[in-house]
């Protein structure tokens, strides 16, 4: 992909790089394959390498099973290192040795604080999806964590987006760093097709239900804003969705930050091995979880923030494949979905579950010029009538609100 094109020969050479490229476009493999590359055996140096900084359990847990996957056939010590899993267990294989550590800031803190992880020999230091690490409040950690790193080390900082505080970080703690951006200007992906439909919050529950029906999802991601809510909505599935589930086969489940780390595992087992079907879930999935065979994502409730909705959507379509994402907009979320749209610079469809065809702006557009078209080709000499009253043209509330934030 573009992203490991442009990052592994100079990650290769050594140098620092700073990588923006969207999520789904195969950052892991960009600066995991060089790492492999140039690892000492473990013969030779028995304390980690190098260490990669993730924002969650789960995608530490992603990218330690990915790392596993391009190392197959040579022998390679990977130590994941996240919170949720026995302390004593990681303790022991830093014991016995390991090449390279996949981990959240704070479970690494901790094992920096006993001692039980040295950082004399690392050379590479990764800080995958920095903007979120970022945003959930990780920079203390992940600042005292590089001080305690060699100076001498390379350091890779990979983010969807670069926000004042990423290059702050990256004139702090960055040599000269190569800056790469595969961030295309339109910034969802182009594979996702992307719908909205208009709810009364009362019939939120029912309009899921019926389009469930309508599309018959192998697997799909329904998120919700809050745990709370991601239960309530579980619950009531887990009855409703009895007579859909024979037909597609799938299976329901929700995962939040309460539930507990085994539990977390094994929804995303399920998801990834193709059993798990429909998955209901706050923001916790949002970010970095690759799973190829999702193929829609509805938003139930609307994401708080522009970026969030990216990557929520970007779920689905990965790498290259087709997508669909649905957004539930409520009455007083107009702004909300103006402001999404002005972000991704693109105008969502408005899809309805009565009968008719989803209306794209293209085809809206279209329409409007046609009718305009025809209008010019009456005859001259046919008489007009005179209104007595100007007519009253009625306001697109949708264009109406575009044109006012532009």
């Amino acid at each position: 992909s573009p992203i490991q094109a442009q990052v592994i020969p100079p990650a290769l050479d050594g140098r620092d790089i700073l990588g923006q490229a969207r999520t789904g476009t195969g950052k892991t493999a960009a600066f995991g394959i060089p790492i492999l590359e140039m690892l000492d055996p473990l013969s030779e140096c028995r304390s980690p390498q190098a260490l990669i900084l993730v924002p969650t359990r789960e995608l530490a847990e992603q990218v330690y099973l990915e790392l596993g996957r391009l190392a197959f056939g040579c022998k390679t010590a990977i130590t994941a290192m996240a919170g949720g899993k026995h302390m004593q267990r990681q303790t022991q294989e830093l014991q016995n040795g390991t090449q390279i550590v996949v981990g959240t800031p704070g479970r690494v803190m901790d094992h920096i604080h006993r001692r039980t992880f040295k950082t004399d020999n690392l050379w590479c230091v990764v800080l995958d999806e920095a903007d979120r690490m970022l945003d959930i409040g990780f920079r203390p950690a992940i600042e005292k964590i590089l001080r305690a790193c060699p100076k001498d080390r390379q350091t890779m900082l990979l983010s969807a987006t670069v926000a004042p505080e990423i290059e702050r970080l990256c004139k702090r703690f960055l040599d000269d760093p190569v800056h790469i951006n595969c961030s295309s200007k339109q910034i969802s992906v182009e594979t996702i097709e992307q719908r909205y439909f208009t709810v009364r919050h009362d019939e939120k529950q029912s309009t899921l239900i019926r389009l469930l029906e309508r599309e018959q999802p192998k697997q799909a991601i329904i998120f919700c804003r809050t745990k709370r809510g991601t239960d309530r909505l579980h619950r009531a599935l887990q009855s409703e969705l009895s007579h859909i589930k024979p037909m597609t086969g799938s299976k329901l489940a929700c995962i939040h930050g309460d539930m507990n780390q085994r539990d977390r595992d094994r929804v995303f087992n399920d998801l990834r091995s193709g059993e798990g079907g429909i998955l209901v879930a706050t923001d916790v999935v949002g970010r970095g979880i690759d799973v190829t065979t999702v193929s829609h994502v509805i938003n139930y409730d609307m994401p708080l923030d522009c970026d969030d909705y990216v990557h929520r959507v970007g779920r689905t379509g990965r790498m290259g494949r087709d997508g669909i994402a649905f957004t539930f907009v409520t009455a007083d979320e107009g702004q909300q979905l103006t402001a999404i749209e002005l972000n991704i610079n693109r105008l969502l469809v408005r899809d309805s579950l009565d009968g008719e065809v989803p209306v794209s702006p293209a085809a809206t557009a279209a329409a409007t010029a046609a009718t305009a078209e025809a209008a010019q080709e009456v005859e001259p000499d046919a008489p007009r009538k005179k209104r007595l009253f100007p007519m009253k043209r009625k306001a697109n509330p949708r264009l109406a609100r575009l044109g006012a934030k532009r």
